[in-house]
């Protein structure tokens, strides 16, 4: 007798090959010969064809009528901007985080731009203690890995203005970090764009390191920073070390899920 639990899990098979379909419809920036999509979807054209009616039928795929060829349907484009519409950046980087913390054993922070600037709206902490008063609501310099991140992604005259503004003596006074400004802080932006990340190794906070990379939106925009913190005696600095990897894949994980495609 099938167990049960095997009986919920069973699918319709052939709903599950036609969506091989849309998926290869999807991975194309441009439409689709019957031919190439048959051979994207890893299936003859003949089998490929009736899959192709129905869909076209559903409004999940349409054919030009000049070129016949295949691309996504207003029901696809439709399904995609309410699926957008119900995603979260920050319950996805949530269980994210938690998940991190429990690969790479190092606290996770999450940070969103806020009216201070880059803001930890939350943190997932690891039994390594780290020395600096690090929770919900710190706002971070630009020239901390997190800071940096923002600084590199954002519109360049946005985080110039922020620049010049938290300069002022009486500007944002609990900020962490130094204040550098804003010309003298190109070479270290560059090279988080270059790299895809930004790294601190006991500075501007002596005796805490972090890894810092950038969640992108569907539209390209940066959407919050996964920050990995701990203390520098114990954290591996390398640009390809572990932490590096894992933190480069959790961020590029919740791009994915947020629809970008960079």
């Amino acid at each position: 007798m099938e167990h049960e639990d095997e009986k919920e899990r069973r699918g319709i098979q052939s709903i599950e090959v036609g969506g091989q379909i849309l998926v290869a419809l999807s991975d194309h920036a441009s439409a689709l010969s019957l031919k190439q999509l048959a051979e994207a979807a890893q299936m003859t054209p003949a089998k490929a064809h009736p899959y192709l009616v129905s869909y076209s039928k559903l409004g999940l795929v349409a054919q030009d009528p000049v070129s016949g060829r295949y691309g996504l349907g207003p029901l696809a484009l439709r399904m995609g901007l309410a699926s957008l519409r119900q995603l979260n950046p920050v319950r996805l980087g949530m269980a994210a985080a938690l998940a991190l913390e429990q690969r790479v054993h190092h606290t996770v922070a999450l940070s969103v731009w806020g009216n201070a600037g880059p803001t930890v709206i939350h943190l997932e902490e690891s039994s390594h203690p780290i020395h600096m008063n690090l929770r919900a609501g710190t706002v971070m310099s630009l020239t901390t890995a997190t800071g940096l991140v923002f600084g590199a992604f954002m519109p360049a005259k946005m985080v110039e203005r922020f620049v010049e503004e938290s300069m002022h003596p009486d500007a944002f006074p609990h900020i962490v970090g130094e204040r550098r400004d804003w010309k003298a802080m190109q070479p270290a932006l560059q090279e988080v764009r270059e790299r895809g990340l930004a790294r601190a190794v006991g500075q501007p906070i002596p005796g805490v390191s972090a890894f810092a990379a950038p969640v992108f939106d569907h539209n390209g925009h940066i959407s919050l920073v996964v920050t990995l913190v701990g203390p520098t005696g114990g954290f591996d600095p390398d640009w390809d070390c572990a932490n590096a990897r894992a933190l480069r894949e959790t961020a590029a994980d919740i791009s994915r899920q947020l629809g970008f495609s960079g």
